[in-house]
């Protein structure tokens, strides 16, 4: 037994429990659940195998998923009928199930959010599977392409780039400022806040909608449309920075 339980707690530890068989190299047997809780009785090395087991089965089913907020979250969510907008019970933050990008980036695409380009050389690859844009994807970048056009390119993106990195630095003082006043709320005799907790709210998502606005306008040529496009995101730009 003390053999079994020292195998069992390194297996464990090691995060190798799905495959974990006999140690004896002819055998392929493998432990049950209940074999497991006999042998093992570290209830820290319980708890790191019972989650072993949720991630295993939140991996095999297709329909099921992790939150995927940067800052740590354990919710698991359910694909099936959740569309944009919808966020995580536990932590509200809203996740796009189609990409490996963390969050949902409307009015980006997901392809969008994949094209990377080198700063230095302007090699035009995706970040999800590090092959050339070109020929595995829709879009590339000429290395061939005039000088100044490739300035030309360079300038745009920069633009764009900068615009988009304000708007998310201004979603995080939003977030930033919604924390400290619900800090604030819980001191007695102070008023009701719920009206400034509800701007802050508004501010973060005007913020994220404005960030990847300029990653959907970027990637966008179209003139005729994109015309409607910039005034509208103008027009929210001006309002939220009002607010």
């Amino acid at each position: 037994q003390p053999c079994w339980r020292e195998y069992l707690t390194t297996r464990i530890e090691q995060n190798i429990v799905d495959n974990c068989t006999c140690p004896i190299s002819e055998c392929c047997a493998q432990p049950t659940t209940a074999f497991i809780y006999s042998i093992v009785s570290s209830e820290e090395i319980i708890a790191k195998y019972e989650k072993a087991l949720l991630r295993r089965y939140v991996e095999c089913c297709s329909n099921l998923t992790w939150c995927t907020n940067p800052q740590g979250c354990d919710q698991i969510l359910l694909k099936d009928g959740l569309g944009y907008g919808a966020a995580c019970s536990k932590c509200s933050w809203i996740s796009c199930f189609n990409c490996n990008f963390p969050e949902a980036h409307y009015p980006a695409r997901c392809s969008h959010m994949s094209h990377m380009t080198c700063a230095k050389c302007n090699h035009g690859f995706c970040w999800r599977c590090l092959k050339p844009w070109r020929p595995n994807h829709k879009d590339y970048y000429n290395c061939s392409a005039m000088v100044s056009k490739a300035a030309w390119q360079e300038k745009r993106f920069q633009d764009y780039n900068e615009r988009c990195t304000f708007h998310h630095h201004a979603r995080e003082f939003a977030t930033s400022l919604r924390n400290s006043i619900s800090s604030i709320r819980e001191m007695p005799k102070i008023r009701n806040l719920t009206f400034v907790l509800d701007a802050c709210k508004v501010l973060e998502q005007a913020r994220k909608v404005l960030a990847y606005s300029c990653v959907y306008s970027y990637y966008n040529q179209d003139t005729e449309s994109m015309d409607i496009v910039e005034q509208q995101a103008e027009s929210l730009e001006l309002l939220t920075n009002a607010l």
